[in-house]
């Protein structure tokens, strides 16, 4: 059974409206087959993302960066899960052919811009693909916020059934 993981950090209710909304998705009715993982990102192992099919990355946007717990997953995990780098420490390129799919969501008071810039450097780095439009919220979360949500856990799902 193909298996979809989710690897978040929510610290606030904000981010875990989404989370919620994410995993809900990723369980809807119209998706079968599939088995949904969900990791705090300061949980996750190595072996958690290679026995993966597809991934969800979820986190807040602090200081115009990712928080520190996704980054310590992938600080932790790079060269474990397939990261690799170019002589010049960019990333190793490659064709999305055979590449894990990931989707993206990040929530930020005021801006996410580097928060998502930075998760996508290093996720290029890695035998994966993003297979869905990073989903980016501003301030609070909405209906609208939670509908995009739970379509982006339905949509990495339904890539994997």
């Amino acid at each position: 059974m193909p298996r979809l993981l989710l690897v978040h950090h929510s610290p606030t209710t904000s981010v875990g409206a989404l989370t919620d909304a994410v995993v809900a998705g990723a369980h809807d009715d119209d998706v079968q087959g599939v088995d949904v993982a969900v990791r705090p990102a300061l949980e996750a192992t190595a072996q958690d993302v290679l026995a993966a099919d597809g991934l969800l990355l979820g986190t807040p946007a602090n200081f115009g960066y990712m928080s520190g717990a996704l980054k310590h997953f992938f600080d932790a995990l790079f060269l474990d899960i397939g990261g690799s780098l170019s002589d010049d420490g960019s990333a190793a390129g490659g064709g999305s052919e055979g590449r894990k799919p990931f989707g993206l969501y990040v929530h930020g008071r005021y801006d996410t811009t580097g928060a998502v810039r930075s998760v996508l450097s290093i996720t290029g780095a890695l035998p994966w693909r993003q297979a869905a439009q990073t989903l980016s919220v501003l301030g609070d979360v909405t209906r609208a916020d939670e509908e995009a949500a739970y379509e982006l856990g339905g949509t990495l799902a339904a890539l994997l059934s």
